[in-house]
């Protein structure tokens, strides 16, 4: 129901047009009316009209200033603008302020009203515009951050030619021209949700970062659970570092009043070549992995890492903090670490004891004994069997080296996380059904989101979406789609209905819109689709 606002500067005139049309029976609400444009503007700012009908010449405010003022405020309000005067001039300001229409008084019910309904009609025909619109950027921008994602791991895995990497970029439209180079890996954490759980704050805060990353200097990469990364670009060295920090420090204060919300991010090494992002990601990612070592917010640089591990300590057994010892840090990774990130993470638990702590075989021993007891344990209660993980052997080759035992450190949880991810890939099939059997009874519901489901499984976005790709093999709005064009070929087979009566039913109000889609889908009209289907059968 659109909303009217009346401003008139003569009693009986305004009480006229407010009573004299029926406005609920014709489908609008009448939400206000002021004397004059002072008195209006406040009132229009918090009720914001959709349309909003004002005399010409009132005291304190005419109606073109206040028509000024509500196209600087509300841009999509349409204005209405009574005059008794015809005067050429106030019609030529009234248009180019931006004013629907200029009427003349006397103007009666009947005819305002008729005005009003062609007026609403236009309001109505470009708001389905712009939800088309959004509803394809929305699909658009979904299929280019899978595209992205894809590109990220060609970036910093160096599987691609720099040629190749060129042709990618340009076929979506991703500038790489730069002098200089960094990878900044950054992740937040609610203290109040799981990280698997749907919380609305958290949808907000990562709204709000996107707005972080709209410069010509970062190029955003979402990594679904991992976080989202940052490619950093700069002409020198110093101008890199400064755009790092003046994002960092900006970051900051935006999470500021976010209590209940942890950060963590790790800052690669400055590279001049396109072909050495893969060491700045490596860099990135050994100071990323720090965060498994904190339950503290922390920003760690790769000059932080370098420098600990170039650290000359004399070993002394009573000197270790137990501290660093303690399994939770280990437990923490085996819950929510990343396969990738399991080298980086045994260096710097390693490296949190001293850098010379590993050269003692009795404490090398007791570190990877106890390391293999807490896998052992996190393991057990995945509902596995021990055995699945590999037996440890005090007089086996594991301990007679720091390689050795880093190695088979690395070996154990990249197993267990093996097996986490099994279990949960069993755990999130009934999530799956869930979301599934929840598209099948909404489908035809338009607005229906990732969001939406998410929260009706209480999953945060990112992990659903992770979820579906790895369940179904398609991204979310790829499976809705392909979902819905098999209920309307089915429809298109099955019933005599028009191809705006399908399209309404499964989920597209527009028709041009459903058409379009389908073409694009299918490879053919809905129309083709069907004399296609009745010649087959013919025949």
């Amino acid at each position: 129901m659109l909303k009217i606002f009346l401003v008139e500067d003569e009693f009986v005139i305004r009480e006229g047009i407010k009573n004299n049309i029926d406005w609920k029976a014709n489908g609008y609400e009448f939400c206000g009316e002021a004397s004059d444009g002072e008195l209006a503007f406040p009132i229009i700012q918090k009720t914001k009209p959709d349309i909003v009908i004002t005399d010409i010449r009132m005291p304190f405010m005419d109606g073109l200033e206040l028509s000024r003022l509500i196209k600087k405020e509300l841009p999509l309000t349409e204005i209405i603008i009574l005059s008794g005067y015809e005067e050429f001039e106030y019609a030529k300001e009234a248009i180019k302020i931006g004013v629907s229409q200029y009427l003349c008084k006397p103007i009666s019910g009947e005819e305002l009203l008729k005005e009003i309904n062609l007026l609403a009609d236009k309001i109505k025909e470009k708001r389905k515009e712009q939800e088309i619109k959004e509803k394809y950027i929305r699909e658009v921008e979904e299929n280019f951050m899978e595209e992205k994602r894809n590109f990220f791991q060609y970036l910093v895995t160096g599987t691609k030619s720099i040629s190749e990497l060129l042709e990618i970029a340009k076929k979506i439209h991703i500038d790489l021209s730069s002098i200089w180079y960094s990878i900044i890996l950054l992740k937040m954490q609610s203290m109040t949700h799981a990280h698997d759980e749907y919380s609305g704050s958290m949808v907000k805060v990562e709204q709000k970062l996107k707005e972080l990353d709209e410069s010509d200097h970062f190029m955003a990469f979402d990594r679904n659970l991992e976080g989202k990364a940052l490619l950093v670009k700069a002409d020198t060295v110093e101008e890199l570092t400064r755009i790092q920090n003046d994002y960092i420090r900006k970051m900051k204060d935006l999470l500021g009043d976010y209590f209940h919300v942890r950060y963590f991010a790790g800052i690669g090494m400055p590279v001049n070549r396109l072909s050495e992002l893969p060491a700045s990601f490596e860099s990135a990612s050994h100071a990323f992995a720090h965060r498994y070592l904190t339950r503290e917010s922390g920003i760690w640089n790769y000059q932080d890492i370098e420098q600990k591990k170039h650290q000359i300590d004399d070993f002394n057994i009573g000197s270790v903090n137990a501290k660093e010892l303690d399994r939770n840090k280990l437990r923490d990774f085996l819950k929510f670490g990343d396969k990738n990130e399991v080298i980086y993470f045994v260096e710097e638990y390693i490296n949190d004891l001293g850098n010379n702590a590993m050269k003692s075989n009795m404490f090398r021993q007791y570190l990877v004994m106890d390391t293999y007891f807490c896998v052992v344990d996190f393991v057990v209660d995945l509902q596995f069997s021990k055995d699945e993980i590999e037996v440890f052997s005090a007089d086996s080759e594991i301990l007679q080296n720091n390689e050795n035992s880093m190695k088979y450190m690395e070996r154990i949880i990249s197993k267990a996380l093996e097996l986490r991810e099994k279990s949960a890939s069993n755990r999130y099939g009934d999530i799956v059904d869930e979301v599934m059997k929840y598209i099948e009874e909404h489908y035809a519901q338009e607005d229906l989101s990732l969001n939406i489901l998410a929260s009706h499984v209480n999953f945060s976005p990112n992990h659903l979406s992770m979820v579906l790709s790895q369940q179904t093999g398609q991204t979310f709005i790829k499976y809705l789609t392909d979902f819905r064009m098999n209920k309307a070929k089915e429809l298109l087979r099955c019933t005599g209905k028009r191809s705006s009566e399908i399209g309404l039913e499964v989920g597209y109000k527009d028709p041009h819109y459903f058409s379009f889609l389908f073409k694009k889908t299918q490879g053919m009209t809905p129309t083709q689709y069907r004399g296609l289907k009745s010649a087959e059968g013919e025949g």
